[in-house]
């Protein structure tokens, strides 16, 4: 068994992506390249064969390659993306996993990204958000219950998606911010971001390791005190895109 981190080159036209809850700030393109390589080096890190895609080149959000799949043990479940100018995304990324798993797809009109799906166990939380609505949330019921899983809604109100503000951490827990989610429907306990740094909620866990977003020190500590090890990256050109941790990978069991 080894692990797969899917990832995909940052655009060159990545100032004129998808903004919903960020001003328009502008990018240091040749920073976020070596940003993004060293995430890359997080990746291996962790122990991940890290592979690099250049497909969606011209499609300004592409680095965002985890908004296209969700990738499980059973399957891969392609998104149809909320966003009009992201809707040709999943279709570049569709034959590299293929070559991992049997495929299936949510289609139009249903909407649903892979941002705002979050699983624990067999359960599989989905924003109820700007970018996914009913009938994505009722098609990916309709495609996992096979398989033993539960989706469960859940309202976000004040981010993109739900992984802005929920990550499920191991041991049954949460890493929140309950401000911008209804924590309502979330089994397990909640580890909340400290106040001051509202974005920490979106990290990616490897195991026992964490990599987490350097600009939350605070979280970084948090998640320490918890008994993870935290593996810091610098994301600031992304997070200016609307992006965090997750956003840049699809990691998976192969």
């Amino acid at each position: 068994m080894r692990l797969v981190a899917i990832t995909h080159v940052p655009s060159p036209n990545i100032q004129r992506g998808e903004r919903t809850h960020v001003e328009d700030a502008e990018i240091d393109y040749e920073l976020a390249l070596r940003q993004h390589a060293a995430y890359r080096d997080a990746l291996r890190h962790c122990g991940a064969q890290v592979i690099l895609l250049d497909v969606n080149r011209t499609m300004p959000d592409c680095v965002f390659v985890e908004d296209t799949a969700l990738v499980l043990d059973e399957l891969a479940i392609m998104m149809s993306p909320g966003a009009e100018s992201r809707r040709g995304e999943p279709a570049g990324i569709e034959p590299s996993l293929q070559q991992f798993r049997e495929v299936r797809r949510v289609a139009r009109p249903a909407t649903i990204d892979g941002g705002d799906v979050v699983v624990a166990g067999k359960t599989v939380y989905i924003g109820e958000s700007s970018r996914t609505n009913a009938a994505g949330i009722a098609a990916m019921r309709e495609l996992l219950s096979p398989f033993g899983y539960t989706v469960a809604g859940v309202p976000v109100r004040g981010c993109l998606h739900l992984k802005s503000a929920c990550s499920a951490l191991p041991g049954d827990q949460f890493l929140v911010n309950r401000e911008w989610i209804d924590v309502t429907p979330l089994s397990g306990t909640l580890v909340d971001v400290p106040s001051h740094e509202p974005w920490a909620g979106d990290v990616l866990v490897i195991g026992q390791r964490i990599i987490v977003s350097d600009a939350f020190p605070a979280t970084i500590q948090c998640l320490a005190d918890l008994g993870f090890e935290c593996i810091p990256v610098s994301l600031s050109e992304f997070a200016k895109a609307e992006g965090g941790v997750t956003c840049l990978s699809l990691v998976f069991s192969a």
